[in-house]
């Protein structure tokens, strides 16, 4: 039986400038999907799956994170006194319980592997989940939860992923495969931001990972990669061979909210799913179109 995941990453140091300027003083990571924050978003999903200490890689500018899951002592007396519980349940739930959350700074912009590497001391020997709030999965069940099952069977290291055109492979981290069994998919080579013409696949790494903690004996090392930055992606590549590595199709429509306009679909699409909003959303749309 492998060993249990307890710890999650959350690389949240971006400046968020594709979304300016609604990011020039609110971290991007704060920016709603339906009623809640992107980050919020993550952060459920990971206590979804059994997390339960979380770990923000953060830099200047990022405390409303902090302060989005701290105890907001006048916000829940007012709500207690107005007698509004169910609001006061809806704070209640997202607060993080003292010693469970903590954050550390990336100083430089170097990189995913780096802003990884910088949680090195709260991860310390044991494996570890890492979710990228930029990208959400909408779906029956987490994709997180659904990753830990797969993880209960096989071990090592784990990745989400999914198809995207050729065309646009030079824009993601791709798999090199050497097999297939049903959701999951062997790893024998990583590749970051390929050419098409030399892609190995069009199965491309989403923003859920399972790693060990071996990782970051790699990153550690500071390679320059893809972009000159310090990528996730080749540290990983390090790892295969040595322990085992799949990729793992998930169950959901997967949202790029780093994109505007996948951030405006992903609002959309969870509004629809909820079921207090959805028959207004819907009736409203067919209005607009």
């Amino acid at each position: 039986m492998p060993q249990k995941v307890r710890k999650a990453v959350f690389p949240v140091a971006g400046l968020g400038t594709r979304f300016l300027p609604a990011t020039k003083a609110i971290p991007k990571e704060m920016l709603p999907l339906a009623d809640r924050p992107l980050i919020q978003h993550a952060v459920d999903e990971a206590k979804a799956a059994g997390i339960d200490q979380f770990c923000f890689v953060t830099s200047r500018g990022k405390s409303p994170l902090e302060d989005h899951f701290d105890l907001n002592y006048e916000l829940n007396e007012t709500l207690r006194r107005r007698g509004k519980n169910d609001l006061l349940k809806i704070v209640e739930d997202i607060q993080i319980e003292s010693g469970y959350l903590s954050y550390v700074r990336q100083a430089q912009p170097l990189g995913l592997g780096h802003a990884v590497w910088c949680a090195r001391e709260f991860v310390g020997n044991e494996p570890f989940a890492v979710l990228l709030p930029d990208e959400q999965v909408l779906g029956e069940k987490p994709c997180l939860a659904q990753m830990m099952e797969a993880y209960e069977q096989v071990g090592g290291n784990l990745l989400s992923v999914f198809e995207v055109p050729r065309e646009q492979t030079n824009k993601y981290g791709i798999l090199d495969i050497a097999s297939e069994d049903g959701k999951l998919v062997s790893v024998k080579g990583l590749v970051e931001k390929p050419d098409p013409a030399v892609a190995p696949s069009n199965l491309s790494i989403q923003g859920r990972y399972i790693l060990q903690p071996e990782v970051f004996k790699h990153l550690s090392v500071f390679e320059k990669g893809a972009g000159g930055e310090i990528q996730l992606t080749d540290a990983m590549a390090k790892l295969i061979g040595n322990q085992p590595f799949h990729g793992f199709k998930f169950e959901g429509q997967r949202f790029d909210c780093g994109d505007k306009l996948g951030f405006v679909l992903a609002n959309v699409a969870y509004a629809l799913n909820r079921p207090d909003m959805s028959d207004k959303v819907r009736a409203a749309l067919k209005d607009m179109l």
